[in-house]
């Protein structure tokens, strides 16, 4: 935790309220997105017991399992899941447009440009807590490999059709809320808690009724004590009033209202089968339509203040201004929504249960770069991050006071001016450190000379060297050199992010990593059936 964000949680305490730790918002949010609010049963990890799931705020879709350890209602349930979110990822499949990508040409080896589809927008599902997106996860790898009646016909437990499309759906979701700064599957508390800072812990700011609680209080009422009744307070029946909603239940709704109905409905179902005549048969079918529909309103009444908590953080975010790299970031995930889109469509296999050693370390590189261009964006974008940065010394601003101009040596001099810098920072240089600093959107780096010495105020004078983004002539571009009183910040970390070094083919990977090949079974792609396609 940085000393800016440890200052905020302590005014945080000191006031009562939470406390700004951004300026933006650094996610993007959706103007339709797909709201998801899980439930699962105690005791069996990944039974649903239901969700609330939709678009509109005011009439979600209540799903419901009321016996999550009968695999046909559960296989129900996830057919009704199915039929909501996949016309959802439709609607954003089917608007394209058209755009350049490099690739490689087969031919020569070079890198061309191709003209490719990519999809104008992309789904986005949002869940209240850091657990719901493990749940997500857990659901897509359940699914995606099971064999429905069309592919199989001898399979013991038939999936319903859209079923293992979903999960393929659900498992790209997941694997790409691992990507930092990716806004595919977001979750409330994670979004929240990254643009305001609380004074309680971060495990506690996992309770979406509580970070609400510090953010918006009610009247009257610091944030510590609307958390404390958000977390703790309970009604006659010993229920909770703001079920967390996990997606795991609370101990005391489950042994006093949960298990008992479901009990009831047991019962209902056994009688029914039972009964011997059509009158008989009436009056069971009454019986399990009225257990069945009080567990329906036991699931609503656990989901629907989770199901509001999560649009009023969308509210509250939407307060705030975009920051202006989100659309970069949101870019990219539409191209990764496109690549999946089209390996769907092409009948590709679903993903594999492990990755091999060189896919595996191809996503550890490439979520270690996007976690450094996150933070380096951020920082870009927000003058609130830039500040723990520069607290940090990572970072300095300062005013320019001097420039002189200078030439490298060698037939053709270019030109390396000298900007002095007055600066209150205390940045971390070494010898010939470069910095960098946005020029028009682009890293300018430069090279730290040295101190002139230490002023009477605390502050400093950093001599730096500008060495690029100043043209090709002998002289260097209009306003690409700093001016004498000009404001700017320099960086000690790289605003872009390089590629590291080109792993080897997997047909080449040693045997110490999983090779050689042709010694391990791969995965065959399923058939290709009519509800494969978008």
């Amino acid at each position: 935790m940085s000393l800016i964000a440890t200052l905020a949680r302590l005014e945080a305490v000191s006031t009562g309220r939470a406390q700004p730790a951004a300026t933006v918002r650094h996610r993007r949010l959706s103007e339709r997105p797909l709201v998801f609010v899980p439930l699962t049963t105690a005791g069996e990890a990944g039974a649903p017991l239901g969700a609330l799931v939709g678009t509109d705020r005011d009439a979600p879709h209540l799903l419901v399992v009321p016996q999550p350890r009968d695999r046909d209602l559960r296989f129900a349930f996830l057919s009704e899941l199915a039929d909501i979110v996949l016309p959802y990822i439709d609607t954003y499949a089917d608007d394209v447009e058209a755009a350049e990508r490099n690739e490689t040409d087969p031919e020569t080896g070079k890198r061309v440009k191709v003209e490719v589809e990519l999809c104008a927008d992309a789904p986005q599902l949002i869940v209240p807590s850091r657990a719901g997106i493990d749940f997500v996860r857990l659901l897509g790898r359940s699914m995606r490999f099971r064999r429905t009646a069309e592919q199989d016909p001898e399979a013991p437990y038939p999936a319903p059709p859209r079923v293992p499309l979903l999960g393929r759906w659900l498992t790209h979701f997941g694997e790409r809320a691992r990507v930092p700064g990716s806004s595919l599957l977001l979750a409330m508390t994670d979004v929240l808690s990254r643009h305001w800072a609380t004074g309680q812990s971060t495990l506690e700011d996992q309770h979406l009724g509580a970070l609400l609680a510090w953010i918006a209080p009610p009247e009257g009422e610091t944030g510590a004590e609307a958390a404390l009744r958000a977390e703790l307070a309970r009604d006659r029946e010993g229920q909770l009033l703001c079920p967390p909603a996990g997606p795991a239940t609370d101990p005391a709704f489950d042994n006093k209202l949960l298990a008992p109905a479901i009990e009831r409905y047991d019962r209902a179902r056994t009688a029914l089968a039972a009964a011997e005549d059509g009158l008989e048969a009436d009056d069971r079918l009454g019986d399990l339509t009225a257990a069945e529909r009080e567990i329906r309103a036991l699931v609503e009444s656990r989901t629907r203040p989770t199901w509001d908590a999560v649009w009023r953080g969308l509210e509250l975010l939407r307060e705030l201004p975009e920051a202006g790299r989100v659309e970069e970031r949101w870019t990219r995930d539409r191209w990764s929504f496109t690549g999946h889109r089209d390996r769907v469509v092409a009948g590709e296999p679903p993903q594999p249960r492990r990755d091999d050693a060189v896919t595996a370390a191809n996503k550890l590189a490439a979520r270690e770069r996007e976690q450094a261009r996150l933070e380096a964006q951020e920082a870009l974008d927000d003058p609130l991050v830039m500040a723990g940065r520069r607290l940090a010394g990572e970072a300095f601003a300062g005013e320019v006071t001097e420039v002189v101009m200078a030439y490298s040596e060698g037939k053709r001099p270019s030109p390396r001016p000298l900007v002095t810098v007055r600066t209150d920072d205390r940045p971390h240089l070494g010898e010939r450190a470069k910095v960098f600093r946005s020029l028009g959107g682009k890293p300018q780096a430069a090279e730290f000379v040295g101190y002139e010495g230490e002023l009477e105020d605390g502050g400093a004078l950093v001599v730096l060297r500008a060495l690029d983004k100043m043209g090709r002539g002998k002289e260097p571009e209009e306003g690409s050199v700093p001016e004498k009183g000009d404001l700017i910040c320099f960086t000690t970390f790289e605003h872009e992010q390089r590629g590291g070094a080109k792993l080897p083919d997997p047909e080449q990977t040693p045997w110490t990593h999983g090779g050689p090949p042709g010694e391990q079974e791969s995965e065959t792609a399923d058939p290709l059936t009519a509800e494969d396609v978008l």
